[in-house]
């Protein structure tokens, strides 16, 4: 609430700013949305074509390229009030006397120092892998330096920035800098390819000059009136060149009235273009299966290998709702790693297959479709379902073999990895498509999958969590089940940071563990030894074997070898034949095996969070107490030693997946490239929860007007084209 009185209150602010100051008349302006870049002052063919790059062709695109954070450059910190510890802006030239210098290692990996100096003092600066730098500053040159600023560890009367955010504002020859660089408020922009912030900034400047007003505010009025947003011309001027009074905090927080309504914007195109999608879906017929019949509820009772938590009946029972309605479900069920989401994804396999319907299962890596062929063949045995297998790694009669068997309907339940989506693959009558770890597969390869069938009902499982306000932002046209709770008798894992120095008694550790019957993994975080002196896998399995555990059976793992090698190696682990297993991250998913109740992680501080956790997911599985070590230097700093101390802090995969994300941002948690993230422009769904609420329930409440959503489409192809192309908004008409 005080966020949008805040919003309102700001709000008229805008109204007068750019009228007066920033949007000249517009009988003297020129420049129009739909304007290629190319014909920009300060432009060219070349920077044309590294802009399209970045999704940049006309003005309308560059405009929407916003700045990521702003400086104040009407008052800069003086020298000599700089204070150890915070972060300042500060103006300076580059000192004469050899101020500037590369030492160390010459090239990208050089160290170089800098010292710069007003009329109260002189700091040093520090650039790691600086040596571009190397005769680019010289003396007399102005420069802007924003940064941390610390004591010199080994000075301690100076202090000195290290990697500072920099700008050659003026260039040491009485050139003075121009507007767009002092005396205001200034945006900094992501440089991209050799486009820096401050072209970019000149750039845009010279739009605003020179642009001819007219600008089409997709937004319904009465959205707009509701939370007294400004225009999307006043905006985005403002959000480009802030005025001198607004509140740097509140514009670096993004939360000032216009960076609030472009945020909005943004989630609800997204939101409208989800809920319009799922409308389309809904509107499709659909196999409504019967889930309350006598045989329905015995072939459940007949799988069910234990008693289920109340999180699971609780999904099973939202899926079931779903397969009664006669258009396909299309949800999300995610849990956190060993919560048994397997065993509900073939709860509503039984269902589908006892209304005569095929189900597939795709996996993303061959070893998960092996574990999941091998858990349906043992919980199915019992119903008498026959289960196929379709890989790559099979030969080619093999598949041939499979695939007649699935056409003609004897396979009743078809594991497989992306080899299902293959066109000799053919289903009778294909029901319920379940896609395990989803994020890992593209989108046309799910949608290849579905289309094997006459609009399947669809469920797709993630161990990965995904707070909710992201799942509302990435599978908005979805419904979400969320197991919470672990099965019963699962013993929390002990997980701890060890140093390498102290390898010799975690190595006894696990003797000890395997004298009393467990099994180990060992992890590395490379196949072979390169360059980056990380230990690998292959040099110490042998290593291991013959040095450190030369009485016991030790196997390795890796992506490398042939898939009946890998399935060799690992039905040796699950035999119990081995006692250790060095691998990679392909253990990652998809490895059950309860007996092992300990993971040695070495270079644990090079993985990723949700990979840690994803890792130490692979033990824990049964009553017995495991136990995870992470192997890492006590000397380290930064997200690392975030990272290693939250997975000992907590075992929550939800509070870990939030940290990560974070970390790390939406698009890399995901991968925008392959799991088709919305990869927006300015708003995040972490930092904006509280607007991307607000948007989905205005978007929903739009979307149940059709006319009114075909009116909203129509604009925004005004405002911008390439928005229909990134909202997937041109079908609605």
């Amino acid at each position: 609430m005080l966020a949008r009185l805040e919003w309102r209150a700001g709000a008229a602010i805008i109204q007068t700013a750019f009228k007066s100051e920033r949007l000249p008349n517009t009988t003297e302006l020129t420049a129009t949305l739909t304007d290629s870049v190319k014909y920009l002052r300060g432009v060219g063919p070349h920077r044309a074509a590294v802009l399209e790059e970045h999704g940049i062709a006309t003005v309308g695109d560059l405009l929407s390229y916003l700045p990521f954070r702003y400086e104040d450059r009407i008052r800069f910190t003086p020298i000599a009030e700089i204070v150890p510890g915070q972060v300042h802006t500060i103006l300076a030239e580059v000192t004469g006397g050899g101020g500037s210098t590369v030492r160390f290692r010459r090239g990208r990996g050089a160290l170089f120092h800098l010292s710069v100096r007003d009329k109260t003092g002189t700091v040093y600066v520090r650039f790691f892998h600086g040596g571009y730098l190397q005769g680019k500053l010289k003396d007399g040159q102005r420069l802007v330096l924003h940064g941390k600023v610390e004591a010199d560890p080994y000075r301690p009367a100076r202090v000195e920035m290290v990697n500072p955010q920099m700008e050659i504002v003026s260039d040491g020859e009485g050139q003075p800098a121009d507007s767009t660089e002092m005396g205001r408020i200034v945006p900094v922009y992501e440089a991209m390819g050799g486009i820096s912030s401050r072209m970019l900034r000149r750039i845009v400047y010279g739009v605003l000059l020179h642009f001819d007003g007219n600008m089409p505010d997709p937004l319904p009025p009465e959205i707009r009136e509701r939370f007294r947003f400004p225009t999307r011309r006043e905006a985005l001027a403002y959000a480009h060149f802030p005025p001198k009074d607004e509140n740097l905090e509140m514009l670096n927080s993004f939360r000032s009235p216009a960076q609030v309504r472009l945020i909005f914007e943004e989630f609800f195109y997204y939101q409208l273009a989800l809920t319009l999608r799922r409308q389309r879906e809904n509107h499709r017929a659909g196999i409504a299966m019967r889930v309350r019949e006598e045989r329905v509820r015995e072939a459940l009772k007949r799988i069910l290998p234990f008693k289920p938590t109340e999180a699971q009946k609780r999904v099973l029972k939202e899926i079931a709702d779903d397969l009664e309605k006669p258009y396909p479900m299309h949800r999300l069920l995610e849990g956190d790693v060993g919560s048994g989401k397997t065993i509900v994804a073939l709860e509503a396999a039984t269902i589908a297959i006892e209304n005569r319907c095929q189900v597939a299962l795709m996996a993303p890596t061959e070893i998960l479709a092996a574990q999941h062929y091998l858990s349906a063949k043992r919980i199915f045995a019992p119903a008498g379902y026959f289960v196929e297998l379709i890989t790559g790694g099979r030969t080619k009669a093999e598949r041939e073999l499979a695939a007649l068997r699935v056409q003609a309907g004897q396979a009743q339940f078809v594991v497989g990895t992306h080899a299902l989506i293959e066109g000799s693959v053919k289903f009778e009558k294909l029901g319920l498509v379940i896609v395990d770890e989803q994020h890992r597969f593209g989108v046309l390869q799910r949608k290849r999958l579905i289309e094997k069938g006459a609009s399947p009902h669809v469920l797709v499982m993630t161990a990965t969590p995904i707070p909710r306000t992201l799942a509302l932002t990435l599978y908005g046209d979805l419904d979400i089940s969320v197991i919470d709770e672990l099965p019963p008798g699962r013993t929390p894992i002990e997980t701890r940071w060890a140093a390498d120095t102290q390898l010799a008694g975690v190595w006894e550790f696990l003797r000890r563990q395997i004298a009393r019957g467990r099994q180990a993994y060992v992890v590395y975080p490379v196949i072979e030894e390169s360059k980056q002196e990380l230990k690998a896998a292959t040099a110490e399995y042998e290593r291991l074997a013959k040095s450190v555990f030369p009485k016991l059976r030790a196997g390795l793992l890796h992506g490398r070898l042939k898939n009946d090698e890998k399935e060799a190696v690992m039905e040796q682990f699950r035999s119990g034949e081995l006692h250790v297993l060095v691998a990679t991250t392909v253990i990652e998913v998809g490895v059950d095996v309860p007996n092992a109740t300990v993971m040695v992680i070495e270079h644990a501080d090079r993985f990723g969070l949700a990979q840690l956790h994803q890792l130490r997911g692979r033990i824990g599985r049964g009553s017995e107490q495991s136990h995870c070590i992470l192997i890492a230097p006590r000397t380290i700093t930064g997200e690392a030693r975030e990272r290693i101390e939250t997975m000992v802090a907590t075992s929550n995969g939800f509070e870990i997946a939030e940290r990560d994300l974070k970390q790390r941002g939406p698009g890399e948690f995901f991968g925008t490239r392959q799991h088709g993230d919305a990869a927006f422009s300015f708003a995040q769904p972490l930092r904006d929860r509280e607007i991307l609420e607000m948007a989905r329930r205005e978007a929903f409440a739009l979307a149940e007007n059709a006319e009114k959503a075909r009116e909203v489409a129509s604009r925004l192809e005004m405002v911008n084209p390439s928005w229909q192309r990134r909202y997937q908004l041109a079908s609605v008409g």
